[in-house]
C-alpha cells in the first residue's frame, strides 16, 4: 500500500481521491487550509497550503505520492503553477507527483489543437486552464529523475455534475474523451478511480492522459 498525500484534499476532486484511496487500504493524508467537520474515516487531515511550500514539504515527509488538485481560482490565480513547481523541486527524489489539471489542455483530436484554443471555450475559464497547462509544461521540462503523472478530466467534470461511482472510465491519451454523442463527462468518484489506479499500477510515467466515459 502507498502513502498518499492529497493537496486540496477537501475540495471536489481531492475529497473523492481521498475516499477512493482510503477504501483501497492506502495511508492517506488530506492537506487543506482548514480541517473539515466531515471527514473520511481512516484519512489523516492536516492544515497546509501551496502558498507555504517549505512548511508543506516538512508535513509531507515519508509519503510516496503527492497529488495536487488545487485549481487556479480565487486567490490562487497566478499562484498554483509556481508553487507546484517549487513543491516538485523540494520533495524527496523518490516521491511521485500527480496533478489534476483541467480539460483545457486536452487535444480535440490526435495531433490536433487544444480544447482551450477552440472558439467555444469559455473566456473566463482560460486563465485557469492556461495556468494548469503551464504546470504540465513545467513537469515535462523537469528532471528525468522526477516521476509524475498529469490527468486531464473530461469537459463535464465538476461539483455541478457529481455523478456516481461506476468503477469504469476510458483513457484517451492526449485526446479529450467524448461519448458517441460528442459529450465529455466523468464523475468525481470515477476520476478518483482513475487516479488511484494510476498510483497502484503506473501506466503513465512522466506522461499526461485524459479520462472520461
Amino acid at each position: 500500500m502507498a502513502r498518499i498525500a492529497v493537496i486540496g484534499g477537501t475540495g471536489y476532486a481531492g475529497s473523492n481521491i481521498v475516499a477512493e484511496a482510503v477504501s483501497r487500504g492506502h495511508t492517506v493524508v488530506s492537506v487543506a487550509r482548514t480541517v473539515p467537520s466531515e471527514r473520511v474515516e481512516g484519512a489523516t487531515y492536516i492544515e497546509g497550503t501551496l502558498l507555504d511550500v517549505p512548511s508543506l514539504v516538512a508535513e509531507l515527509q515519508g509519503v510516496d505520492v503527492v497529488v495536487s488538485t488545487v485549481p487556479a481560482r480565487g486567490d490562487m490565480v497566478g499562484n498554483v503553477r509556481n508553487n507546484v513547481a517549487e513543491l516538485t523541486a523540494e520533495l524527496a527524489e523518490n516521491v511521485r507527483v500527480g496533478v489534476i489539471g483541467g480539460a483545457g489542455g486536452s487535444l480535440v483530436a490526435e495531433g490536433g489543437e487544444r480544447l482551450v484554443d477552440q472558439p467555444e471555450f469559455t473566456e473566463e475559464y482560460k486563465p485557469e486552464a492556461l495556468e494548469a497547462i503551464g504546470i504540465l509544461e513545467d513537469l515535462q521540462a523537469g528532471p528525468a529523475t522526477r516521476d509524475w503523472f498529469y490527468i486531464h478530466p473530461a469537459g463535464g467534470f465538476g461539483v455541478w455534475a457529481p455523478g456516481e461511482r461506476t468503477g469504469s472510465y476510458r483513457d484517451g491519451g492526449d485526446v479529450l474523451v467524448t461519448d458517441e454523442k460528442g459529450d465529455s463527462y466523468i464523475s468525481g468518484p470515477d476520476l478518483a478511480v482513475a487516479v488511484v489506479d494510476e498510483i497502484e499500477d503506473p501506466k503513465h510515467s512522466r506522461e499526461r492522459f485524459t479520462v472520461g466515459y
